[in-house]
């Protein structure tokens, strides 16, 4: 599948909704694991500002990747994000979209925080 590197360098980027297990199949309770690893997939939704307009995206990240206090409004690090496009087709209507998915999910602490402010 096509990926499309996200350059988060010119964004400010906060949580809008915590972590939440990313679920495969809701209906049976499936959780999503990575392939990879077999670690549990997780979902943020983080308010990703650039160039004058917001928005609110949906990034997945495997559950060891996410760190610090990630609750509403804590400013974060997306390292290694991607876009990936999707189609599908169910009961014969097409959907298709993108999804985001990075490497890591980090919480940025303040300068004053860290003692350099």
């Amino acid at each position: 599948m096509r990926q499309i590197p996200v350059d988060t360098s010119a964004a400010s980027v906060m949580v809008a909704q915590p972590p939440q297990i990313k679920m495969r199949d809701k209906k049976n309770g499936v959780i999503a694991m990575d392939p990879e690893t077999g670690h549990t997939l997780m979902t943020v939704d983080v308010m990703y500002a650039a160039y004058g307009s917001a928005e609110v995206i949906t990034v997945t990240v495997a559950e060891p990747d996410i760190s610090g206090d990630l609750v509403m409004g804590t400013p974060v690090a997306l390292t290694g994000l991607v876009a990936r496009p999707w189609e599908n087709e169910f009961n014969g209507t097409k959907r298709h979209g993108i999804s985001f998915r990075a490497a890591a999910v980090t919480a940025l602490v303040p300068a004053a925080a860290n003692g350099q402010g």
